[in-house]
């Protein structure tokens, strides 16, 4: 494997995953001008996923029938452990992908959220031998997979795959030394391996948009002017070997920040450096649950528990000392759905938690504080 391949993308690339919505609905007309922007910035990295409900249509929607194929790179997905009871039904997803999109071909396809817990079906349903004949066929131009695990065992699948042309993995600075999430060692082995990265979760999940106020403070009074998530996503892109860090952006003001200060990137320097030390160490205290609002915790629960709301909600108030605006949005959360109170312990939330999250404890934790 060698370090990055092909033609550059830009540092920033445009994660689908939380487009902006009317209703349940993806707003697509919002969409397009996010496009529209994202492309004429000079971007071309954008990446879906076949379990992304609705991304992929809205990717052909948005992108794929208003631009020449050859003007973008397209990241999709293929999830051996969510909708696939089957071999043939997780093999299925890529022709599904493919003509949800109606894109050709994928420019990178990744095995899905790669983790000690699931690792081993898709070596069970034959997924490697399946991507590295889509690539024979020119359907897909590289291949690699997204990973929510520990140093060893990437460190064991570089070794077995070595085919592998690129990996994405979640860096971000409050994880860089997170034990949960090994963010720093999982970079360094990769890069041990000379495999090129693609970052997920720079702002993890929109966490670092809104930081802990002490971390605010500490970025305002050095670059009064910056969003607080270009601190983030930079000291993604200022590392060694990424090929492009992903935003997952919602909105035009989202997209208009990003394309601020990601148009003409300029690493962090020595000081900025050590101001992101600082705000490592603040949050390393924090009482803030760690979720990313993935919602993989979400789609098997047996009581309809909205999870990443409810750990929303009461992050106001462990973060900012927001009690009634905390107890406001958790009574939003869970008035069609199940309060946190009704977890049953299944261990459904915790096996599909790509951040590890002892999630039923932090659910007790939550049913104490607004119930």
């Amino acid at each position: 494997m060698s370090d990055y391949f092909g033609k550059d993308t830009g540092k920033l690339g445009f994660g689908l995953m939380r487009l902006p919505r009317k209703g349940i609905a993806i707003d697509v007309e919002q969409t397009k001008k996010m496009v529209d922007m994202f492309m004429e910035a000079g971007f071309t990295y954008f990446d879906t996923a076949f379990v992304y409900p609705g991304s992929e249509a809205a990717t052909k929607k948005a992108l794929v029938d208003r631009y020449p194929r050859e003007s973008y790179t397209l990241a999709t997905k293929i999830n051996a452990f969510l909708l696939a009871p089957t071999e043939k039904a997780a093999k299925q997803q890529f022709y599904t992908s493919l003509e949800r999109t109606g894109a050709g071909y994928f420019d990178y396809y990744l095995l899905h959220a790669l983790m000690e817990n699931n690792y081993k079906k898709y070596e069970k349903f034959h997924i490697w031998d399946f991507v590295r004949e889509l690539k024979e066929k020119g359907l897909i131009k590289h291949f690699g997979f997204s990973y929510h695990s520990g140093p060893q065992l990437l460190d064991k699948l570089l070794t077995e795959h070595t085919e592998v042309d690129f990996i994405q993995l979640q860096i971000n600075y409050a994880d860089w030394e997170r034990k949960s999430v090994t963010s720093r060692e999982n970079y360094e082995t990769a890069r041990r391996h000379g495999v090129s990265i693609v970052v997920m979760e720079p702002v993890k999940g929109g966490a670092l948009a809104n930081p802990p106020s002490a971390v605010k403070k500490l970025f305002s009074e050095y670059a009064p002017n910056a969003s607080y998530a270009s601190w983030a996503i930079r000291f993604a892109a200022s590392l060694d070997g990424i090929i492009t860090v992903l935003s997952g952006m919602s909105n035009i003001e989202q997209m208009r920040d990003n394309l601020s200060y990601m148009k003409d990137f300029k690493p962090l320097n020595a000081e900025e450096q050590a101001i992101i030390r600082k705000a490592q160490e603040i949050i390393g205290k924090s009482a803030a649950i760690p979720c990313t609002a993935c919602h993989y915790c979400v789609e098997g629960c047996p009581k309809r528990i909205p999870i990443p709301e409810i750990f929303t909600a009461a992050n106001k108030q462990l973060v900012s000392g927001q009690m009634k605006e905390a107890g406001e949005a958790y009574a939003a959360a869970v008035k069609d759905a199940g309060k946190a109170s009704e977890c049953i312990k299944c261990g459904q939330c915790e096996r599909a938690c790509p951040q590890h999250l002892k999630v039923t404890e932090y659910l007790k934790q939550c049913a104490d504080m607004f119930e």
